[in-house]
Order: structure tokens, then sequence, then C-alpha cells
């Protein structure tokens, strides 16, 4: 959904942890309602999304466990850095959300913050849980592809010279 090639593209946290525990089956591109002094602090780069999670509530879609600190120069007008943040959503894919989370057992997951034209965006991941065993199959995948790239590089090498 979202286009890095685009100049007023900005990537500000992305949850890798989230990458390595989850298999991402979609990917969806939301806003968040944020406050004065939060939109300067993310905007600094200065935001966590390690442990965060989203929730339908209400018909509306729920973030909690995003880390926002304080921003520095915001004395008394400051906000709370864990409270749940709402997204900004369409009503149908709320209504998709809610019936992949309830029926096929998966979970919400934001993925990375990014500012695209100026506003705050969230990449929200519809994602299913990795057991032990797959997070083992990945790591020998990923270490037998390197393997291979170094022994390709280096016949490159011996051919070159």
């Amino acid at each position: 959904m979202t286009v890095s090639s685009d100049k007023s593209y900005r990537k500000i946290a992305l949850n890798r942890k989230a990458l390595r525990d989850y298999f991402v089956l979609e990917r969806h591109e939301a806003g968040i309602e944020l406050r004065g002094t939060e939109v300067k602090s993310v905007k600094n780069g200065h935001v966590s999304l390690a442990g965060g999670y989203a929730r339908v509530e209400n018909g509306v879609v729920v973030l909690y466990n995003m880390n926002i600190p304080l921003y520095e120069q915001g004395n008394r007008f400051n906000h709370e850095p864990d409270r749940p943040r709402c997204l900004l959503l369409h009503k149908q894919e709320i209504r998709k959300f809610q019936v992949h989370v309830e029926q096929k057992g998966l979970t919400l997951v934001p993925l990375s913050v990014y500012v695209k034209k100026g506003m705050i965006k969230v990449e929200i991941g519809l994602c299913k849980g990795r057991t032990q065993g797959d997070k083992r199959e990945l790591m020998k995948r990923k270490t037998a592809d390197r393997e291979a790239e170094r022994a390709v590089r280096g016949a490159r090498r011996h051919i070159a010279s």
C-alpha cells in the first residue's frame, strides 16, 4: 500500500519484532489520531512500536502499547506516552478487520509509522502468529541464502582474477 519512491514519504519507525513473530497476511494504511505534542515527538523520530497491537472496539480500531515519549519542549501541554490511540479507517475496513480477528483468530499489529504528504500514517498488518518451528525454519533459510550469496560472490572474484 505504501510507495517509498514518493518524495513526500519518510519512514519514521519499523516494528521488526512483529515481522519476526508474525506472518503478515495483509497490510493497510491508516491515519492516527494524535495530539499536538505527540505529532512533534513522532516527526522528530521518537516512537516505539514494540509490543504494539490493535483491537476493534465499538466500531473503532484502537492502537495500544505504541510508546510516544514526551516532547522535550512540551511543558504542561505534554501528552501521556502510552495512551490508547484511535486509528482512522473506513467502516468497511473496520468491519473486515473485526470479522478476521473474531472468526479466524488473526491479530492487528502496527508494522511501521511514516509521514506521507505531511500526515502521520501507521501501516497496520493483519497477522497470524509464527510458531517456534516457523521461526527456526526462517532462520535456516536466511542463513542458507546468505551462505549461497557468499559462495557466488567468491566464485565471481575467483573468475575475475
